[in-house]
């Protein structure tokens, strides 16, 4: 029994020298999009004052496709000792596991939560040279011509995605959906005219909007944003189901020493507040968050129910 008590102790202590030391070599942001958009952004905004604050190298890898189911298998194969960190919006988290028959991992098992970072609303886009000035015009339209009006998202199952399935529904409307690898790339597109619209994370395009390259319809957040105090919200104009709030999010491969895991969330959530770094999130429209594990947990369980009963309304089958 003694030998027992022994050898636990020394496990006990192993564990937290293992975490007192990390990270002690490289540390890889996993992010399941391409470079450019809201994830990447706020992967790359953290790590690097998750540089500063460890004196280690963070380092943003890229792992794009499927709507960020490759990303996310990525990460759950990667080992749980910290030096692998999955930084995804919701789609991978809470909504990947609705739409594919074997995603290749489950996100409410294989992953840790560490903290949500952000979160933001999205907008309802279009192209500046758009017939389209109105809610009420893009209403008018879809159920003129059901199924004609393209509406670019980031991937399948990204929350632009999803709020556009939200607003379909709302409006008893049916409309073209086009996926692309990320939201950069779907931007690109929605400027050229290629796609009608977006319901795009409102930091991905307001400079476009300011800009005056893009037209903002409405804002899918329950008060109007401050950035663009002259957009009026989904509830307003008469749709309050389509209230939808984007998020970006921190976890670890599951497993991880509990200290690694502390010690990476209240790092995160430092950066996040960092005057160095909060007021430029703040500009882009990001709500900062950096909750809790525990915390993280809940709000993962309600997103994880919301879409799917929205998924099944849809009749998106799982491919």
């Amino acid at each position: 029994m003694k030998k027992l008590f022994a050898c636990a102790a020394l496990m006990l202590a192993a564990g937290a020298t293992h975490a007192q030391d990390w990270p002690n070599k490289p540390v890889t942001l996993l992010v399941p999009f391409p470079p450019g958009g809201s994830t990447d952004l706020i992967a790359r905004t953290v790590g690097a004052k998750l540089q500063e604050t460890f004196g280690a190298t963070f380092v943003v890898e890229n792992r794009a496709g499927a709507g960020g189911l490759v990303g996310a298998q990525a990460a759950r194969r990667a080992a749980p000792d910290g030096y692998t960190v999955f930084v995804s919006s919701l789609g991978p988290f809470v909504i990947g596991l609705h739409l594919t028959k074997d995603p290749g991992y489950d996100p409410l098992k294989d992953f840790d939560t560490v903290t949500v970072a952000v979160q933001a609303p999205n907008l309802l886009v279009v192209p500046a040279g758009s017939p389209y000035k109105t809610v009420d015009d893009v209403v008018a339209n879809l159920k003129a011509h059901p199924g004609k009006m393209s509406f670019a998202s980031a991937g399948t199952g990204t929350s632009d995605h999803l709020t556009a399935e939200v607003f379909w529904q709302a409006t008893g409307t049916q409309a073209n959906h086009v996926p692309y690898k990320g939201g950069a790339p779907a931007m690109v597109d929605l400027l050229g005219g290629q796609v009608d619209a977006s319901f795009a994370n409102i930091n991905t395009v307001l400079a476009n909007v300011k800009g005056g390259k893009l037209r903002a319809l409405a804002v899918t957040s329950a008060k109007r944003s401050p950035l663009l105090p002259e957009v009026p919200t989904m509830a307003e104009l008469g749709y309050p189901d389509v209230t939808v709030t984007s998020w970006q999010a921190f976890a670890l491969p599951h497993g991880v020493p509990a200290d690694i895991r502390d010690r990476l969330q209240q790092a995160v959530a430092a950066a996040l507040r960092d005057p160095g770094v909060a007021p430029k999130l703040l500009e882009l429209g990001f709500e900062i968050v950096g909750n809790t594990p525990a915390e993280f947990d809940r709000f993962r369980a309600t997103e994880h129910a919301r879409w799917k009963t929205v998924i099944d309304k849809a009749g998106i089958q799982p491919q």
